[in-house]
């Protein structure tokens, strides 16, 4: 089948092409800007059409030509009236396909309650509008739970971080978590059915207490929840766009949200989709762990793509990242060489005094500190020590990430990438520290002026060896 992609750009809709594609479809991905694909793996392999739900005439030759179509498209944190803006493009989408065979939709589970949030009756609204118009499929789910999704990086920074901790006694009322995994199969499966509705999906009803204790247990972490007769929805969503990376546009309709109970029949669902087997919330937890610790996170809640600024700084996932870029006019191999001698003898060519004075730190409280030095001088595998870090992973001549085995209240990682472009290579050097508890993020926070200065030194100078190093 030949099947259009909205949203391609995110969370669910990154992840959804390339399954498409491993099944066999032809795939079509609508984006605004082209350019924000082009580094996906699956980039080459489906055609790429400019288009904007909020731009009727873009979207006639998107859907010209297709089977069906996935609508992943929502507003909400984008700036301006999202509901309003929400109705126009399905408006705009279902006029545009009038001889569309198929579109499939995923919205909101919705409460039993007069006073339902913004977010989750203009979900509804857009599934409405779009049955109405298109013969179609549209699922409801609650929390999606997986490696970088918005709900699960708020229960995880709160859980985390905050070893004891007052909330409103709505978080007493029951949600219907869903695994990632499982929404994007009933997305695949749905294909073969054709438009059938409405289905809920969910697994075993929680509630959201119960989701940070769950969280908790899985992490080996003592939490302390008060639920309180206080603390305003707003007021609970601003805390959690101070505690967490969440922001306070995307904070606000996700806590309004989950202030009624959240729960429905899924027995339909569950009788039409027998191929599926919702994990519990604690196996999608743990499975959105694991993934996070190996770094294999396809798609997360934010813009995963980010822009090509010098310097960057983000929270996701649990992790904090500190992507510095500087352009050199050597070649990929020269700058491979450049970061992946450093260490050892050839120490880390910026403030070495304060990098010596680290590893000493890290002696007296009992980490390898720099004695370990390396194997070689030039020569990396995975595996080797390279003073107090470990080779995790080196790709010749384009990658090397080292995990940090020195003392700290979490886990670091220093990874170097020699990326070809016009005139040389972009080197991208990224920190990443996954803090445990407020210990960590306080360590984070009271060191960060020393790393930025020791991290923007270090790019400078591995770009500069880079270059000397070219003709050699």
């Amino acid at each position: 089948m030949k099947i259009l992609v909205t949203g391609a750009t995110g969370y669910i809709g990154g992840r959804l092409v390339p399954l498409l594609l491993d099944k066999g479809h032809q795939v079509r991905v609508m984006v605004r800007d082209p350019g924000r694909v082009a580094g996906r793996e699956w980039s080459s392999k489906v055609e790429v059409v400019r288009g904007d739900v909020e731009d009727p005439a873009s979207l006639v030759g998107a859907v010209s030509g297709v089977d069906a179509a996935y609508y992943l498209v929502h507003l909400m944190g984008t700036g301006g009236d999202f509901a309003r803006r929400d109705r126009a493009a399905a408006k705009n989408f279902v006029a545009a396909a009038g001889g569309l065979g198929h579109v499939i939709y995923l919205g909101g589970l919705l409460p039993q309650a007069a006073d339902i949030s913004d977010h989750l009756s203009s979900r509804a609204e857009v599934g409405k509008i779009l049955r109405e118009g298109l013969p179609a499929t549209e699922f409801r789910a609650g929390p999606v739970i997986g490696s970088g999704s918005a709900s699960f990086e708020m229960v995880r920074y709160l859980t985390e971080r905050l070893p004891a901790m007052i909330a409103p006694r709505w978080i007493r009322n029951e949600v219907q978590p869903i695994a990632v995994r499982d929404i994007l199969q009933y997305l695949l499966l749905a294909l073969d059915r054709g438009p059938s509705g409405i289905y809920n999906v969910g697994t075993t009803p929680l509630t959201f207490k119960g989701m940070m204790q769950e969280f908790a247990a899985v992490r080996g972490l003592r939490r302390v929840i008060v639920p309180v007769p206080v603390l305003a929805p707003r007021l609970a969503a601003l805390w959690v766009g101070f505690v967490t990376p969440i922001s306070n546009r995307l904070a606000v309709p996700l806590i309004e949200g989950v202030t009624h109970p959240v729960v429905a029949d899924t027995s339909r669902t569950l009788e039409d989709f027998p191929e599926v087997t919702p994990l519990s919330y604690r196996e999608a937890v743990t499975r959105a762990l694991r993934q996070t610790t190996e770094n294999a996170v396809a798609t997360r809640w934010t813009n995963a793509l980010g822009d090509t600024a010098a310097f960057e700084l983000t929270q996701a996932e649990g992790l904090i990242r500190e992507t510095r870029r500087s352009h050199t006019s050597a070649g990929p191999e020269a700058t491979f060489r450049a970061f992946a001698s450093l260490g050892g003898e050839t120490g880390w060519l910026f403030w070495n005094w304060a990098w010596s004075l680290r590893g000493l730190m890290d002696q007296v409280v009992g980490g390898p500190g720099l004695r370990r030095g390396r194997r070689h001088p030039t020569d990396l595998e995975p595996g080797d020590a390279v003073d107090f870090w470990r080779v995790e992973k080196v790709e010749p001549p384009h990658l090397l990430r080292l995990r940090a085995e020195m003392k700290v209240p979490g886990r670091a990682w220093l990874q170097l990438e020699a990326v070809p472009e016009e005139g040389g290579t972009q080197l991208i050097q990224t920190a990443i520290f996954e803090p445990f508890g407020l210990g960590g993020q306080l360590y984070w926070n009271l060191l960060y002026p020393i790393h930025k200065v020791m991290f923007s030194g270090l790019v400078r100078r591995i770009a500069q060896r880079a270059e000397l190093q070219k003709d050699s």
